[in-house]
């Protein structure tokens, strides 16, 4: 294994959504609407792509397009007129993350897959065309670096480069700003030795590509 694919997702909401897990009357199903993805090389120098990203029509399970409200386009900067214009089908968006990610683990800050892919694949009644095999949470690599874990769960992928005293590497609520920096605290535990290419390849469980 000679590197990895740090993803991130940005996806509906609404006020209090997360504080009620997406329960409230009128809570929107956290549907994706964009997909951001870097590939981080796992020898020295420890290179970090340039960043891919896609939008995503969220479509509900009564095949609707679900509009975004305001608070979406507050955090991410995302409009209405962008998902419009630029979105494009979960299954082909996923599609040409698989493509980049050319057989690679996919890491997120935590499960992005479970929260928001597998979501917007449920409710069109799509299978995934990436196994859930490749996919896999960052999270323990920091508890593996040092961290203590009461601090690592206070982490967030926007807020994870200012702990590590990094410059910011993207825009925060940006699904390509949100996984260089994640990609950028684990380049920088790799090149400071505090992690090593073997820790990455055990949480992977042994994948190649």
């Amino acid at each position: 294994m000679r590197s990895v694919v740090v993803y991130d997702c940005e996806f509906l909401t609404a006020p209090g959504a997360p504080q009620r897990f997406w329960c409230g009357p009128v809570d929107p199903d956290p549907l994706p609407i964009q997909i951001g993805a870097v590939r981080l090389e796992l020898a020295a120098p420890f290179a970090i792509s340039e960043p891919v990203g896609w939008y995503v029509h969220p479509v509900d399970r009564d095949e609707r397009a679900v509009p975004l409200h305001d608070l979406v386009t507050k955090l991410t900067g995302i409009t209405q007129e962008r998902i419009d214009a630029d979105g494009i089908a979960l299954a082909d968006a996923l599609v040409q993350l698989d493509a980049f990610a050319a057989g690679a683990p996919l890491l997120a800050w935590g499960k992005d897959e479970l929260l928001s892919l597998a979501a917007g694949l449920f409710v069109q009644d799509l299978a995934s065309p990436i196994p859930a095999g490749r996919f896999r949470s960052a999270v323990p690599l920091v508890v593996k670096a040092g961290e203590p874990v009461e601090t690592v769960e206070t982490l967030r992928s926007h807020t994870i480069c200012a702990h590590f005293g990094l410059a910011d590497a993207g825009p925060a609520h940006d699904a390509r700003g949100d996984a260089i920096s994640v990609a950028t605290v684990l380049q920088h535990l790799l090149a400071t030795g505090r992690l090593a290419d073997l820790d990455v390849r055990d949480l992977c469980g042994g994948m190649t590509d």
